[in-house]
């Protein structure tokens, strides 16, 4: 009972870590990635729609990125998507191909990207504590219905705040190394 609880939380907290490194490679360092765009969502005749579903996504150099949109019709979609995101692009468009310059970093920008950073992570910490008090009313539940002794309590929750304590470091790991891209000139 206590290891499928556990099991449960780790999965979850996994979940949460994975969430974050897309939320990361979301935003902007130094250089052109084609992830900055992926997950941007489109309205696509009407119905919201990621933009690697809709486009080949490429970043032939380093200050550039090239959106080549299938469908004629929805280019005029992906523009208004591009240009009405955080990101503070602006596409040119040739035909069914958008080219985005990316100007490069200032330094006002890099700091509202380290705190959109900072905001991130913390998010990502709150979902796993969120996890943790999760198992352990779960656990709690079965102390009370006399399932488990005290002793395996104890231990349960120790076994669940290491769990936690993990993920939590390993999200402030990945925070501090976006940081340090973005912060790098």
């Amino acid at each position: 009972m206590i290891d499928e609880i556990l099991r449960d939380a780790e999965q979850r907290m996994k979940k949460s870590i994975e969430r974050l490194r897309q939320e990361l490679a979301g935003i902007r360092a130094g250089r052109a990635t084609p992830s900055l765009l992926e997950h941007l969502e489109v309205n696509y005749y009407g119905t919201p729609t990621p933009l690697n579903q809709l486009a080949t996504i490429s970043a032939p150099e380093a200050r550039l990125l090239v959106v080549q949109v299938w469908d004629r019709n929805a280019v005029s979609a992906v523009e208004k998507a591009i240009r009405q995101s955080e990101l503070g692009l602006n596409p040119s468009v040739d035909g069914q191909t958008l080219r985005i310059q990316l100007p490069p970093l200032t330094e006002e920008r890099r700091r509202q990207l380290v705190k959109l950073v900072h905001e991130e992570v913390e998010e990502t910490k709150v979902a796993i504590r969120n996890i943790r008090r999760d198992a352990l009313a779960d656990i709690k539940e079965l102390l009370k219905t006399k399932q488990i002794s005290e002793d395996d309590e104890r231990r349960a929750e120790q076994r669940l705040q290491d769990l936690t304590n993990r993920y939590i470091g390993e999200a402030d790991k990945l925070g501090k190394q976006k940081e340090h891209d973005i912060l790098e000139v």
